[in-house]
């Protein structure tokens, strides 16, 4: 969680308890007691009126308001669409987080515009959908995220198989199906694999750096360049 975020988070859990402890917080919040202690201050610092001390707990000293957040009927209808499809087509991690993205805009907006919400009549559907696919994203966007090996078999549309392990640099959706953009060690290039063609997926614990001519960046000036 960005400590943006967290200190955001903070604010909403004491607007809504009496008193809350350091050490409630940080569970809450899956960080140490020292960090809550260092947030707490810097709250204070900014202005927010929060009060207490460490080993009893903390509260808001009066309410604070949060402005609404206001949004047109096409950016409602833009949001919701957008977490339709990412609970649709985006794996286990990224579909629960859609949700809960939507489930906090519907928290926070005027009545109109969670009616809005609502009355949505904009779908994305998935038919036959594969839990294997949806774990294999989510692997591959953790090796992203953390740089690690994947290793894996890959079965091409010719019906050979073959074993690989790259270097995965990003991820690429095509309407219907998932690649893989990354750098390949067997073949020693780039090359981009289909998730559904995916075998056996591994992440591995050794992490990789960016070489010369082998990054993300690098890829895409190859496609540009031969498109």
């Amino acid at each position: 969680m960005r400590r943006a975020d967290r200190l955001f988070q903070i604010v909403q859990i004491l607007r809504n308890k009496r008193l809350v402890t350091a050490r409630a917080l940080a569970e809450r919040l899956e960080v140490s007691e020292r960090t809550i202690y260092r947030d707490i201050q810097d709250l204070s610092l900014s202005g927010i009126p929060v009060e207490g001390e460490s080993g009893v707990g903390y509260t808001l000293r009066h309410a604070i308001d949060i402005p609404p957040i206001m949004f047109t009927a096409a950016e409602l209808d833009a949001l919701v669409v957008g977490a339709r499809m990412v609970k649709s087509w985006a794996g286990t991690e990224l579909g629960h987080s859609a949700q809960s993205v939507l489930d906090k805009v519907t928290a926070v907006v005027p009545a109109e515009l969670k009616a809005n919400i609502e009355r949505s009549k904009l779908f994305s559907l998935r038919f036959g959908e594969r839990e294997d696919i949806d774990v294999t994203l989510d692997i591959c966007r953790k090796a992203i995220d953390l740089k690690r090996f994947l290793y894996f078999g890959y079965c091409r549309a010719d019906g050979e198989q073959s074993r690989r392990r790259i270097r995965p640099l990003g991820l690429y959706f095509w309407g219907n199906v998932w690649s893989l953009a990354g750098w390949c060690e067997l073949r020693e290039d780039f090359r981009n694999f289909r998730l559904d063609r995916m075998q056996a997926i591994l992440m591995e614990n050794e992490s990789f750096e960016d070489g010369a001519g082998q990054s993300l960046q690098d890829f895409i000036k190859r496609m540009t360049c031969n498109s």
